[in-house]
């Protein structure tokens, strides 16, 4: 028996689903989309009778919740979303060719640039990116200085008054050995990053107000580089659970060090004249962390 095909989902359908789910209201998606109400009534009705399941519900008061089955669909709904803007705006936007610098701490180019460089390099293959690795408060200065035109950089070391856009946010860890027992030694011995790392000084004032007695046993220029000696079993570190190499772990909640506060990646742009292949990467970049964000809690 041949079985029907199934429908293909609108995204125009998604879109003020995801819009009524974020406002939990029918007239601010209604505003934002420039429709009326009733017609985004409609399309969440048509965005229902497609799946064959109810995805909203009205509680008391007129509140807007999402049913289960539509918590399943607003990750999925927002990286479909994400990937089918990033379509678009590839098939859409004139050939571009030319140079764009791009500044990036040293962690976060091996943990989250790779694939957006790739897929970057496939839909802008006449565009040459430079990129620099280097500390944030460095990059800041290059920044300030003219030297690159868009730069990663870790939440805090952002100059006063300069446009930033948040990438991600998430959580800091101690990092500790899979195989040694540093974080158990009296005082903690340290492998921190230099003295204007957002990161250090988080770690040093989580151990000071838990008046755990530590010592800063090896320095380096970058974040990368304070994995050698943890490695080795001679200190723990700080960072975020985004790509750490074999051999290291982060460490629990019980095992007695404080607790460490969120971060966040920003992206800066170059106060001087907009260039289209810089704005381009800096879009693509943006949409990049949109859709792996999504990606993460669909996984989750």
């Amino acid at each position: 028996m041949t079985m029907a095909p199934l429908q293909a989902l609108d995204p125009e359908l998604l879109r003020a689903f995801v819009l009524i789910a974020d406002g939990h209201s029918f007239t601010q998606a209604a505003l934002r989309i420039g429709r009326t109400q009733s017609a985004v009534s409609m399309q969440v009705k048509r965005l229902e009778d497609v799946l064959g399941q109810r995805v909203l519900s009205r509680g008391k008061g007129g509140s807007i919740d999402l049913t289960p089955h539509g918590r399943y669909l607003l990750s999925r709904a927002r990286e479909i979303l994400a990937l089918n803007d990033e379509v678009l705006a590839t098939f859409r936007s004139p050939q571009l060719a030319g140079t764009v610098r791009l500044g990036t701490p040293d962690d976060y180019a091996l943990s989250h640039l790779p694939p957006i460089l790739q897929r970057f390099a496939e839909t802008h293959p006449a565009v040459q990116v430079d990129v620099l690795c280097a500390s944030s408060t460095d990059l800041v200065e290059r920044l300030k200085a003219g030297e690159l035109d868009l730069t990663l950089v870790s939440a805090g070391n952002e100059p006063r008054d300069w446009p930033s856009v948040s990438l991600w946010r998430g959580k800091l860890s101690w990092i500790t050995s899979l195989r040694y027992a540093p974080h158990r030694q009296d005082p903690l011995p340290l492998a921190l990053a230099h003295q204007d790392c957002s990161w250090r000084e988080a770690a040093l004032a989580a151990l000071d107000k838990a008046g755990r007695r530590y010592r800063v046993a090896y320095l380096s220029g970058t974040q990368v580089g304070t994995h050698a000696p943890v490695l080795a079993g001679l200190a723990v570190t700080v960072c975020a659970i985004t790509a750490l190499p074999a051999g290291l772990r982060p460490m629990r909640p019980d095992e007695g060090l404080p607790s460490l506060p969120d971060f966040g990646i920003l992206m800066l742009k170059a106060r001087g004249p907009q260039q289209p292949v810089a704005d381009a990467l800096a879009e693509h970049i943006e949409a990049s962390f949109r859709m792996d964000h999504a990606s993460n809690v669909s996984a989750a």
